[in-house]
């Protein structure tokens, strides 16, 4: 049966400092470090294995991956990396306070950027300390001034569709370490999960998700490895 294993990234800087973060690189705390770390030795103790792993092109989620295969002996193991795993970008929200930003725009505006499925926040303004399209890593990618979830949705599942399914009905067993929103968009589409429900579904950071597939793909079950 296919192997499927989702693990959000530790708790990042801006987790901690409660700042909008998006597609802005920011590394791991340390105690965002020991969840990837426990994670790894979680699946270790488990008896998980696995034979190709996917993450994003974004520090928090690359480092937890590094540091969990580390824990279990497989830092040798193949990864890809792609910036359609990156978490939703957050556009104009990007490095701002949380708290700060309700206080200025009020609590229900900021929730329906949070939480609405297709509303996307204010766009990133030309010019912005925040603007990424110089950055290297997406050279030849046109990267969004905001998206909303179901933004999100439209560019992981295509991903998913061409990169990581044939692996799994190959029957290698998959790792990814994405983001709570990329992970979203997975987790919509493997639990059919309706849009109105999935904006409220909470990924914590550092927990193994374990996917038990069929053959076809479809999820017969899924649970936190902690539970298990």
């Amino acid at each position: 049966m296919p192997q499927l294993v989702l693990i959000r990234h530790g708790q990042s800087a801006w987790n901690l400092e409660n700042r909008f973060t998006g597609w802005w690189d920011v590394d791991v705390t340390e105690k965002g470090a020991e969840e990837a770390r426990a994670a790894g030795r979680l699946m270790l103790e488990k008896g998980l294995d696995f034979d190709q792993c996917f993450t994003s092109v974004q520090t928090r989620a690359i480092k937890t991956l590094h540091l969990a295969l580390e824990e279990m002996g497989r830092l040798w193991l193949p990864v890809e990396k792609d910036w359609r795993l990156n978490e939703r970008h957050y556009g104009g929200l990007t490095g701002l306070d949380k708290a700060e930003t309700a206080a200025k725009h009020g609590a229900d505006q900021v929730h329906v950027w949070r939480r609405s499925f297709d509303v996307p926040p204010p766009p990133l303004e030309p010019g912005s300390a925040w603007d990424l399209s110089t950055d290297r890593r997406y050279a030849g990618i046109a990267v969004p001034d905001t998206e909303s979830l179901k933004d999100t949705i439209a560019r992981v599942l295509p991903y998913w569709d061409a990169r990581i399914a044939p692996e799994l009905k190959a029957g290698r067993r998959v790792l990814i370490s994405a983001h709570g929103n990329s992970l979203r968009a997975l987790v919509k589409h493997l639990s059919n999960i309706p849009d109105d429900e999935i904006t409220g579904l909470e990924i914590p950071t550092g927990q193994p998700i374990v996917y038990e597939l069929d053959d076809a793909l479809v999820a017969t079950d899924r649970y936190y490895l902690s539970e298990r």
